[in-house]
């Protein structure tokens, strides 16, 4: 049943698209309890048909995905809620207030956490996983099928279940005691906890993670076709990943790259998205405002790049642009600046972790202050 139950992360799930219809038609699917009309309700359907079975001992899951080419593996915690000032949990992203309302009206609806934030360790946990994960028997073995819809389809998942007070429990608890956590994905999530006066939250933790590139689709108030006179551009054959400091541009003129005329030395200043936000925005007329409204900005990881093509050749969107991934000494270095003065953070959108964490497995019932 894991496998009918689990989902892509509620924040994936486009609304209207093929593979929301699949995970509605899915009466199993934990999609009723992230995005349907009563998520309380839809748990407790859940749980009468036997799909969600509460564990009363506090324990770790081990979280092992494997898709080709490549694997992962981290592990499921509750961690403690604390005010980013505390430098135990450390973001590298802006946060705000009305974008949470709706995590938590569906966290105080239901008593629970519903979806993990996912954290990254500088603790050496690798090797307490490896060891559970060659000698214990997992707990749910599966490959997702969502149609094809989303890139964790096809991704085989495997959980292994260890109690806190067992020896490897022991292990992992000392382990990430000795260093703060960075949010590497669920700014929001987390940022929902603080403000909903939980105790602790549900984390997905790993030692290593990799970051693809956020890409961003554009219908700014300046036309691409009056804009492209007044910038640098070089045709390219196809729209692709570019390097650093490059940008690939997309639209029914052709494929274009454009380089950075300025790379500063700030942390964030340097970073390919604020060099973006500099140099290419203000000739499309975009402003922040534009930005939070789908009609003028969506994003799309850089494995989705036909789609953003083909949102440019229907009109929807006037331009598409492709960046260089941030690494994750970058993504750390504005988080550690961060910690000594908060308004350093990276824009929104900046990163794309993939594959995303499956939302169904574990779920975790919080306490309040």
């Amino acid at each position: 049943m894991a496998a009918q139950l689990s989902t892509p992360p509620y924040d994936v799930i486009k609304e209207g698209s093929s593979l929301e219809k699949l995970l509605r038609e899915n009466h199993s699917s934990f999609y009723h309890a992230t995005l349907g009309a009563s998520p309380a309700e839809a748990l407790e359907n859940l749980r009468q048909q036997g799909v969600l079975i509460p564990d009363l001992e506090p324990c770790f899951y081990i979280y092992e995905q494997k898709w080709e080419g490549g694997e992962r593996l981290g592990f499921f915690a509750a961690v403690e809620v604390s005010p980013y000032s505390e430098g135990q949990i450390i973001r590298h992203e802006k946060t705000f207030d009305e974008k949470v309302k709706g995590r938590i009206a569906v966290t105080q609806a239901t008593g629970y956490t519903l979806e993990p934030i996912f954290l990254l360790t500088k603790s050496p946990i690798g090797v307490i996983l490896e060891k559970v994960r060659a000698e214990a028997k997992p707990l749910y073995a599966f490959s997702s099928d969502f149609g094809g819809y989303n890139d964790l389809h096809g991704i085989a998942t495997r959980v292994f279940r260890v109690p806190e007070a067992s020896e490897s429990g022991r292990a992992l608890r000392e382990a990430i005691s000795q260093n703060p956590l960075y949010i590497a994905d669920g700014h929001h999530r987390y940022h929902a906890a603080l403000l909903s006066g939980q105790n602790h939250a549900m984390a997905y933790i790993v030692q290593d993670a990799r970051i693809l590139a956020y890409n961003r689709v554009i219908r700014g108030s300046i036309p691409f076709s009056k804009a492209r006179k007044s910038l640098k551009l070089e045709s390219t054959s196809e729209f692709a990943t570019p390097p650093q400091h490059q940008f690939c541009l997309y639209s029914k003129e052709g494929s274009f790259l454009l380089k950075a005329e300025e790379v500063p030395e700030d942390v964030v200043g340097r970073l390919d998205c604020s060099i973006l936000e500099r140099e290419l925005y203000p000739t499309l007329g975009v402003d922040h405002s534009m930005i939070m409204k789908k009609v003028h900005f969506d994003y799309y990881p850089e494995w989705d790049l036909a789609t953003m093509k083909a949102l440019v050749d229907s009109g929807e969107y006037d331009v598409a642009v492709a960046l260089h991934p941030v690494s994750i000494e970058e993504l750390m270095a504005v988080a550690d600046a961060g910690l000594k003065n908060p308004a350093i953070v990276m824009p929104e959108k900046s990163t794309f972790f993939a594959p995303k964490i499956l939302s169904g497995l574990i779920l975790y019932k919080h306490a309040l202050k």
